[in-house]
């Protein structure tokens, strides 16, 4: 069981970075990673949302859950600081 005041924790620390640019580190599988630089949009209940754009400015919106961060599926580092989100 996972523990609920931890998923609470992770989702503070990330409705505090509202706004900021963050880097997005995520699992895809097979040995698969995604890495890209993103501003972290907006906190749910359950999940975050990241708003990605490319070189044609082309706006990409991604969700991911606060247990994605919990088991390190997703890895958040704030831009411009060594702060990793757990």
């Amino acid at each position: 069981m996972v523990e609920k005041n931890t998923l609470v924790q992770i989702k503070k620390e990330m409705e505090s970075c509202i706004g900021k640019r963050i880097q997005l580190k995520a699992n895809k599988g097979r040995k698969k990673t995604f890495v890209k630089e993103g501003i972290l949009e907006c906190t749910y209940p359950s999940i975050f949302t990241v708003r990605f754009e490319n070189d044609f400015k082309n706006v990409r919106k991604v969700s991911y859950s606060y247990t994605d961060v919990l088991t390190n599926t997703v890895e958040i580092k704030i831009c411009g600081n060594s702060k990793m989100i757990v």
